[in-house]
């Protein structure tokens, strides 16, 4: 792919890596509600909840999060290509 490819899938790239995390959080609300049992994933600076909920938190919502934007730049580069026939490296 040329350089006019690469620069026209960059604002693609960037609506695609949003979008990711949007659904990222919404994935991760879901899972930690049938894990934990709890509508609200700790935060860091929660007073009452421990160390281990807290690091599994962060643990879960980083894996989430990163399989998603994987699949999701990976899906949209998969489109490029099917509608362009170039990857778009």
């Amino acid at each position: 792919m040329g350089v006019v490819g690469k620069l026209a899938y960059k604002p693609v790239g960037v609506l695609l890596g949003m979008a990711a995390g949007g659904l990222a959080g919404l994935v991760f609300k879901q899972v930690w509600k049938r894990v934990a049992g709890d509508d609200d994933a700790p935060n860091a600076t929660d007073e009452d909840r421990g160390w281990g909920e807290v690091l599994a938190a962060a643990a879960l919502q980083g894996a989430i999060f990163a399989l998603v934007k994987a699949a999701v730049d990976r899906g949209g580069a998969a489109g490029v290509k099917h509608l362009t026939g170039r990857w778009p490296a």
